[in-house]
């Protein structure tokens, strides 16, 4: 049986002699050789992928710019127009979520009375996109250019201040809804978190600083007992992720404040209701299935206790988001370097008049000639509080702000709006009294 030896460096008599020592110099050096080509033909493999990744990126990337929903010259000339102040003294705002509901009603306040409006949205499918669809069409019927796009995207944001030099930013983007937050968590971390720091960013680097007024939440609130809701009262237990979410985005604002010298104001709104409105929200939801005959579900609390909310009219809020805009101090800072120190403000924008779930279900009976059929039910672990109400003096104060509009008359005013946009005039009573 032949040696290891043998088997690798195998014999050839009647040929030459083989010098074996050096045979194993010869294939030791032979071997290096292959090893060291080897190692050049990966590297070259490496780098020819590497390569083809770069200009796969680069096709991508192109791809990406041309099938883009924004950029280009006459994307620019959109921008630019929409921002065009008309009013002495006016300012250029970029509105976040102007496709929703409150940013539609806020979009269409500044551009009516000339001040230069663009919107931003990026038209997620929280609720029907049709809805925000209608609303960015008769937001652009007045003038309003709406770009889509989503606020995490800092390039985007970039652009949008080297194109225009805002003077205000409204941010009225996130993800809304508490009971949502249980099944998607993830995109109240996105939008109302990570968002919120992309913007922040954009901001303190732009040059100038615009003023920013943005949404916080009377969510925030939580399990306060202490009522009315005082700015002044502790808000460290949250019931819900939204509601958290929205705490968060205070500090988070707060730092920014403190750190680049950025203008803020945080507006916690209470339960937002009217014409163009969310579905998901409990009016809305209500309306649609009394019309449709499908029972409706109406919570309560502890000890049979009757849920309140202090429902608090667009038009209304409409009023509190201006009068922050128009109160709001420049920001100090430039570049992203602080010049000095910048306001920092939180507002309660509500009613301040709580009223019991049960009596909106009777409200809308009136207003919709239907009958609801009610299926009562005690709330659940969902992150609902039983009930909320602004404390609204501060707003009072140092905003003007004073909200006029009841729900009687408020709910009046959405019926004959909901009636009209899905079709039922014909269906019901075209009497909305």
């Amino acid at each position: 049986m032949p040696s290891l030896q043998e088997e690798l460096f195998p014999s050839t008599p009647g040929k030459f002699k083989i010098d074996r020592g050096n045979t194993m110099n010869r294939q030791f050096h032979r071997c290096f050789a292959s090893t060291s080509t080897m190692f050049l033909w990966a590297l070259f493999l490496i780098a020819l992928t590497a390569s083809y990744l770069s200009f796969q990126s680069f096709v991508d990337s192109g791809s990406r710019y041309f099938s883009a929903s924004w950029g280009g010259i006459q994307w620019e000339k959109q921008v630019r127009n929409s921002a065009k102040i008309h009013r002495s003294g006016g300012m250029s705002v970029l509105v976040t979520g102007a496709a929703g509901f409150v940013g539609t009603h806020v979009s269409l306040a500044l551009k009516k009375r000339g001040d230069g409006v663009v919107g931003l949205d990026n038209f997620n499918n929280y609720y029907d996109p049709s809805l925000k669809k209608a609303r960015k069409s008769m937001l652009n019927d007045h003038g309003v250019f709406i770009v889509e796009g989503d606020i995490n995207d800092a390039k985007l944001l970039d652009k949008l201040f080297d194109v225009v030099a805002f003077t205000h930013v409204m941010h009225l983007a996130a993800q809304a809804g508490v009971r949502y937050a249980m099944e998607n968590p993830q995109s109240y971390v996105h939008s109302n978190i990570a968002g919120l720091v992309t913007l922040l960013e954009a901001c303190k680097m732009a040059n100038p600083q615009p003023s920013i007024v943005w949404a916080s939440s009377s969510s925030v609130y939580g399990l306060n007992d202490k009522v009315p809701f005082s700015e002044l009262d502790r808000t460290d237990s949250p019931a819900s992720l939204y509601a958290a979410t929205k705490k968060a985005g205070e500090e988070i604002t707060h730092t920014y404040n403190h750190i680049y010298g950025l203008s803020i104001t945080g507006l916690r709104f209470f339960t937002v209701y009217g014409p163009w409105g969310r579905p998901d929200m409990a009016y809305f939801s209500f309306t649609r299935n009394i019309l449709q005959g499908k029972p409706i579900t109406v919570y309560r609390g502890k000890n049979r206790v009757d849920l309140a909310r202090d429902f608090t009219y667009i038009d209304d809020i409409v009023k509190g988001c201006l009068g922050s805009l128009d109160t709001s101090a420049k920001s100090t800072g430039s570049g992203g370097k602080k010049k000095g120190p910048a306001p920092y403000r939180i507002f309660n924008l509500g009613n301040t008049s709580p009223v019991t779930v049960p009596t909106l279900v009777d409200i809308l009976e009136r207003h919709l000639k239907v009958k609801a059929k009610r299926n009562i039910v005690d709330m659940p672990g969902n992150g609902d509080v039983p009930f909320t109400h602004a404390n609204i003096s501060l707003a009072r104060r140092e905003l003007g702000y004073k909200p006029t509009t009841d729900l009687q008359t408020g709910l009046r005013k959405f019926v004959r709006w909901y009636l009209s946009y899905y079709g039922y005039n014909n269906r019901v009573s075209k009497t909305v009294n």
